[in-house]
């Protein structure tokens, strides 16, 4: 299963970068953007050890989560639960984060909203009103890691055979080829506090803007050089 997602990795290629070490010694809730068509990176860095995230963040188990009702689906249940992933509810994140040091959760900030924006070159992100996953972290008080994803879309549309074939680039089972890129940026502390007012979500949620884009504006011309748009807020 290992040797299969190293391949898959890369054939994109797919990448994971970490700017900074992260203590194992505490919690961490990680957003990821954009969502797009199909979350590939966050699949293949997070659910997978295709780049190696143990070696990268060691005493780290991080769970990428996604919605309750794919736990509903008998076999894709068990398949999603052998890769590690977990529900979204806010129970479920609490479980995991109620643990122990290291126990850590992804989410996939923009959602179902943000995937119907997703075009090559554009990185629109429904944001703004997501202040759950802020309000969990500072209700625990747990560290919140941020990520975020610089990345294409990989070509993965329905019906999937219009796609890469094995003598030629239109037509065929395997997706176009497009790099991917995840960057995985500095945590940012968060003070507990039991039942924060929205002044106190907003507070975070701002530093959490700005770390976003110093990311994007660092590695950007880099990793998006094709971009037909800046990074953009939008809901």
């Amino acid at each position: 299963k290992a040797a299969f997602w190293k391949w898959y990795a890369d054939y994109f290629p797919i990448t994971l970068i970490k700017e900074v070490d992260l203590d194992p010694s505490k919690n961490y809730i990680f957003g990821y953007h954009p969502h797009g068509v199909i979350s590939v990176g966050a699949w293949t860095n997070f659910a997978t050890e295709a780049n190696d995230f143990s070696k990268k963040f060691p005493g780290i188990t991080c769970r990428l989560l996604t919605l309750a009702s794919n736990f509903n689906i008998p076999l894709y249940r068990e398949y999603l639960m052998a890769h590690g992933c977990a529900s979204v509810s806010r129970q479920s994140c609490e479980n995991i984060l109620k643990k122990g040091p290291g126990n850590s959760i992804l989410i996939v900030v923009g959602g179902a909203g943000e995937s119907l924006n997703a075009r090559p070159g554009v990185y629109d992100l429904v944001l703004k009103r997501r202040l759950g996953f802020i309000k969990l972290a500072i209700r625990h008080g747990k560290v919140w890691k941020f990520q975020k994803t610089l990345q294409k879309l990989s070509g993965w549309t329905m019906p999937l055979f219009h796609g890469r074939g094995v003598f030629n680039y239109n037509l065929g089972i395997l997706p176009h080829r497009r790099p991917i890129t995840t960057i995985v940026g500095r945590p940012i502390e968060v003070t507990k506090i039991e039942n924060p007012t929205e002044a106190d979500l907003l507070e975070v949620q701002k530093k959490y803007i700005d770390e976003l884009f110093n990311i994007w504006n660092t590695y950007k011309d880099k990793y998006a050089k094709n971009r037909v748009s800046e990074l953009t807020l939008i809901e």
